[in-house]
């Protein structure tokens, strides 16, 4: 097939997919088929509110009635109950969420915008996306919709940060539909409300788009910022219904019910899919073996890409690093060293993920598919789509144009240009971010390749829907990493097919939380009946109505809010404003890079990676460009640009302070005990590495003097007594290492259980911890106030550690699991991220560790502890 043929039909390409993955060539890559059977359409008539106009509007797409989940959350919402549609990707959720607007709407007929009575009587629905694509998105389809029927009269626009000022005046005075996201309603409508009274005051409808996406810090803050606008619209006397749009999710009724702040019994979950799908194919894949050349073992070495001993051919090729100048570190030599040895063979290890990604979304371009590529960066994102390029132009060069990038960072018109090109056939394959994860309407997709765990069961199905929509056979494929949750569902393959994990995040973490009631108070005087919308009319010590007086008790003693007896009103005569002290995002205080000549930022990094990115004398990399740090404040890092062969890696030391204990309990009556509370995490960048590449060769050690950072958070942790370890066979000069490769495991199998990923965690292990007394080992949330993953993994316990200890006994690294002097590997107890460079690490003793807890546990659990 041609560059010609791109846009033809594909009913055939699903076939030759699967016959390409299924090739005995492949056979030691191909782990697993998970298939999901197609399933048939499931339709209800119309609700009987809905007009003719609005009917006839859907039949113009094809919709003579919705399907069943349709039907049934469309009616729940006009209903006036709060609904949560919990179902697959391409299923039609937009429809449930518009249909009664619209309807509402069509029943009054179409004003003339003259009549400022009429139009101050009309409904207002509000969308919130995740984000300005999927918004712009759903105004595409809602405008397309609108244009059969212009006699509707309906006025539908977007209001976010790009919005013209003059577009977003037009949507305070007209608009009935505004499309939007938090960040907005946060900075612009809610901090400045009185402008919107026409449209808040008529607020019928609210839609929340992508519930599963809000969760850890982000999601707290997001959920505060819908309990306040809700206030704000009751205020002026609206009784608004709420939909939540979500992919398949645990508990969505739960989920929903947590971030409104109301009973779960108020909401209606509808998660039974009436739409039809093709039969869905998940391929599980690992890369390929590299032999002694770093060649893949079932493939030839194609020329016309560098070479070089013990490196990836197809990796793209790191930039160039050293050009004869010599390095800049005091007191060091970059001169080379005749006796420096080259990177180490790669014989027995695998190719990169975003390597073999590369060649799969190559080879799918080859068979006529069209697909995307997902990735954890917007550099993969790049990186992928290069390398697909050059396998393309050494076989297909025609075919090269049809392969882009699709990522955060491109202007909108990029992006919208972009997705037009592969709904039309005119690019082939788009390696891209999460981005498109989300509800963009993709058609005509056939396959999809998800490269490394992208963090949830949640995300893989969500990524995996996007191929064979419309009913259609849909093929994808997950590629796994050398991490310790990919290497799981690699040997448990089934448990893609679990329910999803369910979405974690603590409203009542009081960073999130106090910023949030400043500028609530801000906005309207706080009183005791808001006490509620804000977590504390429960009947806990931590959530009663004396807790919420407490809480800003505090806040009026440290200047920020004013008692009077109106209620608590926000101090103004602070110079900050109090829409401005909630970070919505969840990213810190940013540092920036400055270069020492010209002033000129060329990036930023948070705080809390400052000392170890750009801490002084570290070698800084930018967009391929190397600088070396000069010096660092809270504020900024001074930098020069860096020609040489030298490298930093920083090295870090740990401890945590036990503040509170807010729940616990034990197990082999008493020898090991769990607990959750509230820690402080203390962290110093104490030395860095001196390094000269190639290998990574060790040149000189230098001491820093930098304070130590302090992170209060939640924490789970864990406790053994002394004799334990030694009736597992655990020498103590082991146990460190033991108790080391069990935290590592724990936090890299945390995210099948939460919605989280491994860099939203930390960790501390020790074999005699000043205040337990005790080996112990810590798992926190690597966020001040914590975001909700640890208080799941205590909740979650025996799951968490019988699993993990599956993952790490049934690895076969270094011999295999009887072998008690392995460091392990990245598929079990080593970790990306260690502060340690994994050192020390026991992965036959962290077996043991984990086989006994899950005893206690579970006592269903085999006693051997191999």
């Amino acid at each position: 097939m041609t560059a010609a043929d791109a846009g033809q039909p594909t009913t055939d390409v699903p076939e030759r997919l699967g016959q390409f993955l299924t090739n005995h060539y492949y056979a030691e890559q191909l782990r697993e088929v998970l298939e999901v059977p197609a399933r048939p359409a499931s339709y209800q008539p119309w609700p009987e509110w809905v007009p003719d106009s609005i009917r006839d509007l859907y039949a113009t797409q094809g919709v003579d009635q919705p399907w069943a989940h349709q039907a049934q959350a469309a009616q729940a919402l006009h209903d006036g109950q709060p609904v949560v549609l919990s179902t697959g990707t391409g299923s039609g959720k937009s429809l449930a969420a518009w249909l009664p607007i619209l309807s509402d709407l069509a029943t009054l007929g179409g004003p003339e915008l003259n009549r400022i009575s009429l139009v101050s009587r009309r409904p207002t629905a509000l969308y919130l996306s995740p984000t300005k694509a999927l918004a712009a998105d759903q105004l595409n389809s809602l405008q397309q919709l609108l244009a059969h029927n212009p006699a509707l009269g309906v006025r539908v626009t977007t209001a976010d940060g790009d919005t013209q000022r003059e577009l977003k005046q037009w949507a305070r005075a007209h608009a009935d539909l505004v499309i939007s996201n938090p960040d907005y309603i946060h900075h612009a409508m809610l901090s400045n409300h009185g402008l919107w009274t026409r449209f808040l005051s008529s607020l019928r409808y609210l839609i929340i788009d992508e519930l599963h996406s809000y969760r850890g810090v982000a999601g707290a803050h997001m959920a505060l910022v819908v309990r306040r606008l809700l206030r704000v619209a009751r205020h002026y006397g609206a009784q608004v219904s709420v939909i939540a749009l979500s992919a398949t999710s645990a508990d969505p009724a739960g989920v929903l019910a947590r971030f409104l702040g109301i009973d779960q019994q108020q909401v209606v979950s509808v998660s039974e899919d009436g739409s039809p799908a093709g039969v869905r194919r998940l391929f599980l894949w690992q890369p390929a073996l590299l032999g002694a050349a770093g060649v893949a073992t079932n493939e030839a070495p194609a020329p016309a890409v560098s070479q070089v001993a013990g490196a990836d051919p197809w990796e793209v090729p790191a930039p160039a690093l050293s050009e004869g100048v010599s390095g800049t570190v005091p007191g060091v030599t970059s001169e080379p060293d005749a006796e420096q040895p080259l990177a180490p063979e790669l014989a027995f290890q695998r190719r990169a993920v975003t390597t073999e990604a590369a060649h799969l979304s190559a080879e799918f371009v080859r068979l006529g598919a069209r697909s995307l590529t997902f990735v954890r960066s917007r550099y993969a994102a790049e990186q992928v789509a290069q390398v697909t390029r050059r396998l393309l132009d050494f076989t297909d060069p025609e075919l090269a144009p049809l392969v882009a990038a699709y990522r955060g960072g491109f202007l909108p018109e990029e992006r919208r240009e972009l997705e037009d090109l592969i709904r039309r056939g005119k690019l082939r394959s788009l390696s891209t971010t999460n981005a498109l994860e989300l509800g963009i309407d993709l058609s005509a997709l056939d396959a999809t390749i998800t490269a490394g765990w992208p963090g949830t069961r949640a995300s893989l199905w969500q990524q995996s829907g996007r191929s064979g929509r419309a009913g259609r056979d849909g093929v994808s494929v997950f590629v796994a990493a050398e991490d310790p949750l990919d290497q799981y569902f690699l040997d448990h393959p089934q448990e893609l097919l679990d329910p999803p994990e369910p979405t974690a995040f603590e409203v009542s973490n009081p960073f999130v939380l106090g910023p949030h009631l400043c500028a609530a108070a801000a906005e309207l005087p706080l009183t005791e009946a808001d006490f509620g919308v804000f977590g504390f009319a429960g009947s806990g010590p931590a959530d009663s109505p004396q807790a919420g007086a407490d809480f800003l008790a505090k806040m009026v003693a440290a200047g920020w809010l004013s008692k009077r007896p109106a209620g608590w009103f926000w101090n103004a005569t602070l110079s900050v404003r109090a829409h401005d002290l909630a970070d919505l995002r969840g990213m810190g205080t940013q540092v920036q890079v400055v270069l020492e000549d010209s002033g000129q930022v060329i990036g930023q990094v948070d705080q809390a990676s400052a000392q170890n990115l750009v801490h002084p004398g570290a070698i800084y990399v930018h967009q391929a460009k190397l600088f070396e740090v000069q010096s660092l404040t809270d504020e900024v890092a001074i930098v020069r640009p860096y020609r040489g062969d030298l490298r930093t890696r920083p090295s870090e030391h740990v401890s945590v302070e036990v503040l509170q204990v807010e729940d616990e309990f034990s197990t082999h009556e008493g020898l090991v005990r769990w607990h959750f509370g509230t820690v402080n995490v203390i962290t110093e960048t104490t030395d860095y590495d001196i390094l000269r590449v190639p290998g990574m060769v060790f040149v000189a050690n230098r001491r820093l003097s930098l304070p130590p950072r302090i992170l209060e958070t939640k924490s789970v942790w864990w406790t053994v007594d002394p004799s334990v370890p030694k009736s597992l066979g655990i020498d103590p000069a082991v146990l460190p290492g033991s108790l080391h490769g069990a935290e590592h495991a724990l936090i890299g199998i945390l995210p099948l259980l939460a919605s989280c990923d491994r860099w939203d965690l930390g960790g501390l292990s020790t074999d005699l911890h000043p205040q337990t007394g005790l080996p112990t080992v810590f798992v926190h949330d690597a966020v001040a106030g914590g975001a909700g993953f640890a208080r799941a993994a205590f909740g979650q316990a025996r799951a968490w550690v019988i699993r993990t200890g599956s993952a790490v006994a049934d690895c076969s690294c270094d011999g295999g699991k009887d072998d008690l002097g392995s460091n392990g590997c990245p598929r079990c107890v080593q970790s990306p991220k260690c502060g340690n460079r994994n050192e020390p690490l026991d992965r036959a003793g962290a077996a043991r560790l984990l086989r006994y807890l899950a005893l206690g546990l579970d006592p269903q659990t085999s006693q051997d502890v191999e």
